[in-house]
């Protein structure tokens, strides 16, 4: 493999947002865990982790498209977004990949499909129209002030319940309580990002929930979003959705706490840009440390 070949590939895996990418991969991991304590299929299992990642990297890359498009991430973005900016990479191509992804995605939802049956198949089109026309005409949810119900929605509860219907092959209210604190923190995700960049919003007419509530009250919708994680970690466990070593993802809290102080008193971009990157390792180590806790709660019922 030549080193231009080498320099092209880590192009385009930077312009997936690759550390976005475990926003997808939680969900999978902790719904499959969740499905595990009544069946557990590794082939359905790898074929659910990959095309969700696939459906998140197409997003991803169809999001910069549009925000491209429509002018709203320029030469002074924050972030990941840029590469079509600067010129390394053309708006065309941007969209030709992110429409590949979703290709592979869709094509790996309908093996899962037909492993498991059409009930899946309403759950993976909602999933995949969710993120083209995140920020894609002529809905846009992102422009209309509906990008955190959307993310809430399909990055928690949707996914988190396609992983369990997928090695159960049944539905169950189970999953989507169990989703709802891996919801509250990919919600507190996009937010961070739409705080950081709530005065370029405004200035491209781009409504966010940040925007159309203002920065004061988008900084407690922060905080209460990041407090709903654990509230509903606590709440699940004590009802016995999850089993009580699934606490231990409590550890985050003052990690947590920091993010939401790091956030209510500043303004600043950049600031707001590495409490946006933390929030998303916050996520993701709140979401291993979930993982640990159900395998731990597995092995406790195994030796029962």
């Amino acid at each position: 493999m030549t080193s231009l070949t080498q320099d092209r590939m880590r192009l385009w895996f930077l312009a997936t947002r690759p550390y976005s990418l475990t926003a997808a991969v939680v969900p999978v991991v902790v719904g499959t865990l969740v499905a595990a304590v009544d069946a557990f299929s590794v082939l359905r299992f790898g074929l659910a982790l990959l095309g969700a990642v696939a459906i998140q990297a197409g997003t991803n890359l169809i999001n910069d498209y549009f925000d491209f498009v429509k002018g709203v991430d320029g030469p002074e973005t924050l972030g990941p977004a840029g590469l079509i900016q600067r010129g390394r990479l053309t708006p065309r191509s941007v969209l030709l990949m992110g429409l590949a992804w979703f290709a592979i995605g869709s094509a790996i939802g309908l093996v899962l499909v037909a492993l498991t049956g059409p009930s899946l198949l309403l759950l993976g089109l909602a999933s995949v129209a969710a993120g083209f026309f995140y920020t894609a005409a002529p809905v846009a949810l992102a422009y209309i002030g509906l990008g955190e119900l959307t993310v809430f929605l399909f990055m928690g509860p949707t996914i988190v319940t396609g992983a369990y219907y997928v090695q159960t092959e049944r539905w169950s209210w189970t999953p989507v309580l169990a989703s709802l604190p891996i919801a509250f923190l990919v919600t507190a995700i996009l937010h961070a990002n739409n705080l950081r960049d709530i005065e370029n919003d405004r200035l491209h007419s781009k409504r966010t929930l940040a925007t159309l509530i203002g920065r004061r009250a988008a900084t407690v919708e922060f905080a209460v979003l990041i407090a709903g994680c654990y509230v509903a970690l606590l709440a699940i466990v004590l009802i016995g959705v999850l089993p009580w070593p699934a606490l231990v993802a409590a550890a985050t809290v003052p990690a947590a706490v920091t993010l939401v102080q790091t956030a209510a008193r500043t303004t600043k971009p950049k600031a707001l840009n590495l409490v946006l990157f933390r929030t998303a390792q916050l996520h993701m180590r709140f979401g291993l440390l979930l993982a640990v806790g159900l395998i731990a709660g597995l092995l406790v019922d195994a030796i029962r």
